[in-house]
């Protein structure tokens, strides 16, 4: 008898190559992304998780290329496509930078990421972030960065989406701020797939089931996140968590060493 071979993933990435000018970024990405729930994109600082993203949505600059590799959504082949069209089979994406338009109000930001005919889900959106529904005719530039984070997502979530990819979403965020924007997102999550990417180790325990862990352009670990997160030593080992704190540690004991001479 087979093993029950499990929900088919709503996006696969397969031995994903980009070269970006002369720069090779990605050199073998793979990962599935579930049908429910949270999965993280994880990895230091320039590994090529953004450039992971963006390839998936392609939004690679003038002089980047997909090389070699499949991307999948949805059981179909993406690879190469023009965003709009990505876009349109289901893919909602909130950017690092957020990408409002500052000069418009709120709900101008909201009514441009309506998509064809709908439905667009107002009431969902206005429930998740009903201080946006207050201030919808408040300028986007004028609103504080968790406030233009919340218009960000607002747009990706308006429209029937298979997948939500969210970039760093709580970067530089105050901690009060990181709280509410997590919960926002749990919330998401039951609603729809998330592919985040996250550099707060404690927003990805409290939200994502499975870890896919990036190094120098490859994938280097999928599997269960909390399990990742509660193996210290394979978390500094594939992140470079604790090691600053180590350091510190071992320069302690050495300096106490050398004061009892």
């Amino acid at each position: 008898m087979s093993a029950n071979p499990g929900p088919t993933p709503v996006l696969s990435v397969r031995d994903l190559r980009v070269r970006i000018g002369e720069s090779r970024i990605l050199q073998g990405v793979g990962f599935d992304v579930a049908p429910t729930g949270v999965t993280a994109l994880l990895g230091r600082n320039g590994v090529g998780k953004t450039t992971t993203v963006r390839s998936v949505l392609g939004l690679l600059p003038e002089d980047g290329e997909v090389t070699g590799g499949t991307v999948l959504f949805d059981g179909t082949d993406v690879t190469g496509h023009r965003t709009h069209t990505v876009v349109r089979r289901g893919i909602g994406y909130v950017p690092e930078d957020r990408g409002v338009f500052a000069g418009l109000t709120v709900a101008e930001n909201l009514a441009l990421a309506e998509r064809g005919s709908g439905p667009h889900h107002y009431d969902l959106v206005h429930d998740l972030f009903p201080e946006l529904k207050a201030r919808r005719k408040q300028r986007a530039g004028t609103l504080s960065g968790g406030q233009q984070q919340m218009v960000a997502l607002a747009r990706a979530l308006l429209n029937d989406n298979r997948l939500v990819i969210v970039d760093e979403p709580t970067k530089g965020l105050a901690p009060r701020v990181v709280t509410e924007v997590a919960g926002v997102l749990e919330r998401a999550a039951e609603r729809v797939p998330l592919l985040l990417v996250e550099q707060n180790l404690a927003v990805v325990r409290r939200l994502a089931r499975d870890a896919v862990v990036l190094d120098a352009g490859r994938t280097v670990h999928t599997g269960d996140a909390r399990e990742l997160l509660a193996d210290r030593e394979r978390t500094t080992s594939l992140l470079g968590v604790g090691r600053h704190e180590k350091r510190e540690a071992a320069g302690a004991g050495q300096s106490t060493k050398e004061a009892t001479r």
